[in-house]
């Protein structure tokens, strides 16, 4: 049996495929980015879903795609972990980049993620190039959950944020100073943590002024960074992963009329696309 894994900084969605491609069953873990989750709270966020706990042994195949795993480092450390709990397993590590292509499309391309991180790549059809490396939440993350949390809590303590936003907000979220920096500083998966207030921008009916100018300042600062970059920008369609994307859908349209780009698939859960990836292996 082959179980695999889309794994991101907030959750990893499990799938977990008999010899015919059908699925056995799916199940959700915290998130297992191993940049900034140690390892000991790693093997505790998979140890304790009791659904996986039944195939730690029977398990033959283990594709694990997941942010943070771009790197040698933090690669190596999830699939020691992983090899410690699926004991039988053939365990392979990848970025969560080669699941966004495999989900979103087989032709050439570039493909975005729009999550709790962002990033990007050029899919030639066949292999997938990054020249930029994904540096993370504190650096780079144009557009993504941790991006726009980051930017509401710092509009709010600047009193930048309009008052009635404001309110709701405080209302919505504890917005104690030693909580905040204790939950970045201290806790694993700040990004995470940043990105659970971006949820603030997506929960309202209708867009407001503020918040639609918080997004498309976003998406248009992601636009410059991470797709322009490419050669082939502007002959390509350009392909997104992500929950920020899809809910942005509307103004990403906008944003790429202005750039003069053309818009691909928009995918908000690509474990979906990676179970059909499979059957067709």
């Amino acid at each position: 049996m082959t179980l695999i894994t889309d794994g991101g900084s907030t959750k990893c969605d499990w799938v977990l495929l008999d010899h015919s491609g059908k699925v056995v069953f799916k199940t959700v873990t915290l998130g297992l980015n191993p940049t900034v989750v140690p390892k000991e709270e790693l093997l505790l966020r998979i140890s304790s879903n009791e659904v996986l706990k039944d195939v730690f042994e029977n398990t033959e195949i283990l594709d694990f795609y997941g942010a943070g795993c771009g790197t040698t480092t933090p690669r190596s450390i999830l699939k020691e972990v992983l090899e410690e709990l699926f004991i039988n397993a053939k365990v392979n590590v990848s970025e969560d980049m080669s699941a966004a292509v495999f989900a979103a499309t087989t032709k050439p391309g570039i493909v975005c993620i729009l999550g709790t991180g962002s990033n990007s790549c050029y899919f030639d059809g066949t292999e997938i190039q990054a020249p930029i490396p994904a540096l993370g939440y504190i650096l780079m993350d144009e557009a993504s959950g941790n991006y726009f949390g980051k930017r509401l809590i710092r509009d709010f303590f600047y009193n930048r944020m309009p008052l009635k936003i404001a309110s709701e907000f405080e209302k919505r979220f504890n917005l104690e100073a030693d909580e905040i920096k204790m939950n970045l500083y201290k806790k694993p998966n700040p990004n995470a943590y940043l990105a659970s207030f971006a949820q603030f921008i997506f929960t309202q009916k209708e867009i407001n002024p503020y918040f639609y100018t918080l997004i498309k300042e976003g998406i248009s600062n992601f636009i410059e960074c991470r797709i322009l970059c490419y050669e082939k920008a502007h002959e390509v369609p350009v392909h997104f992963i992500g929950s920020i994307a899809h809910f942005s859908e509307e103004i990403i349209k906008e944003c790429f009329k202005e750039h003069n780009l053309e818009l691909g698939n928009i995918v908000q859960r690509p474990i979906d696309g990676l179970i059909e990836y499979y059957r067709n292996k």
